[in-house]
């Protein structure tokens, strides 16, 4: 919501109701970091709630906002629902990010820029870990290098590129041991984001060790979300949630 020119970071929450904790999926809508799409948001979590987890539809900070404030966005929320896990009937060890294009971009900068708290803060939220424990990307924008996306690093980083934040923000080189096991898919005709991006990363967690799976489909338009329209594309719900399952979600 805005309040005198200023947005305010926040989450839709959609609880799952269960005897045991649940897991959580904080879920990153895409829209080149200008806006957030709604079908990438609402109608993901209704699926996650049908295959028996709670979701969070995360209304981050996008343009005119640069970086770090959609990160800053989502590091808070991964924090936030680990902090009220107890209180939500979640289970705090199983907290997930599921991203699409933008989104994805930010889902998978949580899982290669995170920290494990300050635990002198005064603020007990910021003394949980940011780090997720599994990534969900969708087409997802990973590099800002040769295969970028032009609109959304420019709408993330601004006119003036520095060449290092470039750098720490092309996510296939910030890859390590500690990055949370991921599932990716792409379609190879993407004609927004190419499909090198997801390349890019399962390589790098390839190279790495970090158990990840990567599904690519032969055609389908950018920004698909739950596919529904399009038969083969749209088993990627299925793919998820038989690898979230792996997973223990």
């Amino acid at each position: 919501m805005e309040n005198e020119g200023e947005v305010i970071p926040s989450f839709t929450t959609y609880m799952k109701t269960s005897n045991q904790p649940t897991p959580a999926v904080i879920v990153c809508p895409g829209g080149g970091y200008t806006h957030r799409a709604e079908h990438e948001g609402e109608p993901v979590a209704e699926w996650l709630n049908f295959i028996g987890i709670s979701a969070f539809v995360l209304h981050y900070r996008v343009h005119p906002y640069k970086h770090p404030a959609p990160l800053t966005d989502l590091q808070r929320a991964i924090r936030y629902v680990r902090g009220h896990a107890k209180e939500w009937n979640i289970d705090r060890e199983r907290i997930g990010v599921l991203g699409f294009s933008a989104g994805g971009h930010l889902a998978a900068t949580a899982g290669t820029h995170f920290d494990d708290g300050n635990m002198k803060a005064t603020d007990l939220i910021e003394r949980e870990s940011s780090r997720p424990d599994v990534l969900a990307l969708c087409y997802p924008v990973i590099s800002f290098k040769k295969h970028r996306h032009q609109g959304s690093m420019e709408h993330l980083l601004g006119d003036a590129m520095d060449q290092e934040l470039q750098h720490s923000l092309s996510l296939e080189t910030q890859v390590t041991q500690k990055t949370p096991p991921a599932f990716i898919w792409h379609t190879a005709d993407d004609d927004a984001v190419p499909i090198e991006n997801s390349l890019l990363f399962a390589s790098a967690l390839s190279r790495m060790n970090v158990p990840f799976e990567c599904h690519t489909f032969e055609s389908g338009r950018h920004g698909l979300g739950l596919a529904v329209e399009d038969r083969d594309v749209s088993y990627w719900t299925k793919l998820c949630e038989n690898w979230l399952k792996k997973h223990l979600f």
